[in-house]
């Protein structure tokens, strides 16, 4: 069953917006956010470097991190490059907070690999390092706060299956293929594709760093190099909206079915109006606080769980307004 075709106000209304979101990422400050110190000068304070700031998911996880910083009354900085794609910059960060010597490093990882550097020298000075939302490839931080982004993706192919019938050509929209929830979310989706979906053909694998225009841009080239595609997956926010704007461009609302990840106005717009079958929607919040609490554990010398699974849940026209998808489907 294909998503059925929206009415003309919403597809004016869409064709709207794509500029406005179309445009690509908005201008970022990445000077770091501070909280405010108190009066006593026992606080402890935690250095967070993230993947990014500019996305409302990430704003969301900030407020997770301001909820659990008040509680536990510990000083943060939050700090993320400007793009996905700004490696070198968030390793410059990552070098900036460790000379401030904090008590715990709490770390987005844009590459699961290239930050492991810096993590060594974490380690070296006794700074234990949290990993959160992605995690990176090394036995040096003592937990990682994330959604199971494997898990996640089959559950994305599972529903797109859905949407097509269980049959015919699709293609993947990915935000980065270093990350781990890129990587993740990816071979979830393909490796339930190939084990369940016989009738299934993933015809492209494109990388967007998450930005819109570019995730438009992907979209439309690939409704031109596949007149037949039935369906599309795109793997976080800024790539889900670049794909909806592709389509609503393209005249493809109900044509092709598209699932995305994450959530944010714009998507769930696009949810509640069946432009967008479904996404899978993160606990932001839940990330940014759980994060920030197990730094404050780990700088007390507590033990930590390897990993801390936030959830994820579907959304759909059905849900997307159910009170208990509130906390999950932030603005």
């Amino acid at each position: 069953m294909i998503i059925k075709k929206k009415n003309i106000a919403f597809c004016s209304l869409m064709l709207g917006i794509v500029f406005l979101f179309g445009c690509g990422k908005s201008t970022v400050n990445t000077k770091p956010y501070e909280s405010a110190k108190d009066d006593t000068n026992t606080q402890i304070y935690i250095s967070i470097v993230s993947k990014g700031w500019q996305s409302q998911y990430w704003q969301a996880v900030k407020m997770g991190v301001d909820k659990a910083a008040k509680k536990y009354n510990v000083r943060i900085t939050f700090e993320a490059p400007e793009a996905d794609a700004a490696i070198i910059k968030q390793i410059e960060m990552i070098d900036s907070a460790l000379s401030k010597k904090p008590a715990a490093l709490v770390l987005a990882a844009l590459n699961s690999k290239a930050v492991i550097p810096e993590i060594e020298k974490a380690k070296s000075l006794n700074i234990p390092v949290i990993g959160f939302d992605s995690g990176v490839d090394s036995n040096i931080p003592v937990t990682t706060v994330a959604t199971d982004n494997a898990s996640a993706g089959r559950l994305a192919a599972d529903k797109l299956a859905l949407a097509i019938g269980g049959k015919g050509e699709i293609a993947v929209i990915c935000h980065d293929a270093v990350s781990t929830t890129g990587i993740g979310r990816r071979d979830g989706f393909l490796n339930q594709v190939k084990e369940k979906y016989p009738k299934i053909k993933v015809v492209e694998v494109k990388y967007s760093g998450g930005d819109h225009e570019v995730s438009k841009n992907i979209t439309e080239a690939i409704i031109k190099n596949y007149p037949n595609i039935k369906g599309i997956f795109a793997t976080n926010e800024g790539s889900a909206y670049g794909l909806i704007n592709g389509i609503t461009e393209k005249n493809k609302i109900g044509k092709i079915a598209i699932v995305g990840f994450d959530a944010g106005e714009f998507q769930k717009d696009a949810v509640r109006n069946k432009v967008m079958f479904g996404a899978i929607s993160q606990d932001p919040i839940e990330v940014g606080y759980k994060a920030v609490e197990a730094a404050y554990k780990a700088s007390k010398g507590e033990k930590l769980p390897i990993k801390i699974d936030t959830g994820y849940k579907w959304y759909d026209y059905t849900n997307v307004d159910d009170e208990d998808m509130k906390t999950l489907l932030y603005d």
